[in-house]
């Protein structure tokens, strides 16, 4: 069915005529001083008989009229809120940014392992398609504890080698804000020492940090080709937060070009 009949089935089930969806939806403009929200009968009419598709502000009348969810009118057109995700990692930026991972409906189900195999063994690696026993259909708004929405994560630019090999670009960090302060602790290996994201004016990095006073070093891996960089604290600086996990590539984007790959000397 087309999206205009779709439509028109919803508002026969409620029972509204065009001509309430007219007098309702200016309401509606007439709260928000904008006559975009405005929804005329010869236009309704149109767009429930003809291949039609409305601005996002008639959508959203609609939205309020047929007490129905925004997204699910974006469905009928072919627009998927939930894809916005996968569509950010087909076209990766250049440089280190935050990233919001949003649930835009916390009603919809997901594929969720509901039991897993009695043989499965946590200190193991293993295929996760092997581990599960029975997958389910499970809202989103029964797993919200882990903080999806509120949770801050990283991602690090295709151009940005300051933690390389340890961080390749390209990867999505996630990080706990409560940890700001930059910790003088002892580590036995560079996986132990603590990594940063820190803000500065034009972006943002991933790296090791130093504090001397009020002087920020970000301080990249030894086999990185960049160096090390200075900022004031905390006027030029600000620390985000610690990274606490990633996940990373372990091979370039295919659109990755080789060249942009830099040469690292060779141990010896």
């Amino acid at each position: 069915m087309r999206p205009g009949e779709r439509l028109r089935g919803i508002r026969n089930r409620l029972g509204i005529t065009t001509r309430a969806v007219e007098d309702l939806s200016q309401k509606i403009a007439e709260a928000e001083g904008n006559q975009e929200f405005y929804i005329s009968n010869p236009w309704l009419t149109q767009l429930e008989n003809k291949q039609s598709t409305p601005s996002i502000y008639k959508l959203y009348s609609l939205s309020v009229i047929y007490r129905t969810k925004f997204s699910d009118l974006l469905l009928l057109f072919g627009v998927d809120l939930e894809r916005i995700s996968k569509h950010e990692m087909l076209i990766p930026l250049q440089k280190t940014h935050p990233v919001a991972l949003e649930v835009y409906d916390r009603d919809r189900a997901v594929a969720f392992p509901v039991r897993f195999d009695p043989g499965f063994k946590a200190e193991q690696t293993a295929l996760l398609s092997r581990l599960v026993e029975i997958w389910g259909e499970i809202p989103i708004s029964l797993i919200q504890h882990l903080d999806i929405r509120r949770g801050k994560y990283g991602y690090i630019g295709l151009k940005d080698y300051m933690m390389y090999p340890l961080l390749r670009p390209g990867s999505f960090v996630q990080i706990d804000d409560q940890q700001k302060m930059v910790r003088k602790v002892p580590w036995r290996t560079e996986y132990d020492r603590p990594i940063y994201f820190v803000e500065f004016r034009d972006g943002y990095a991933c790296s090791w940090c130093e504090l001397q006073r009020n002087r920020l070093s970000l301080v990249p891996h030894p086999l990185s080709p960049c160096s090390s960089r200075q900022y004031e604290y905390p006027t030029e600086a600000e620390i985000v937060g610690r990274v606490t996990a990633v996940a990373m590539r372990i091979v370039d984007y295919p659109n990755h070009s080789p060249e942009e790959t830099p040469r690292l000397p060779r141990r010896p």
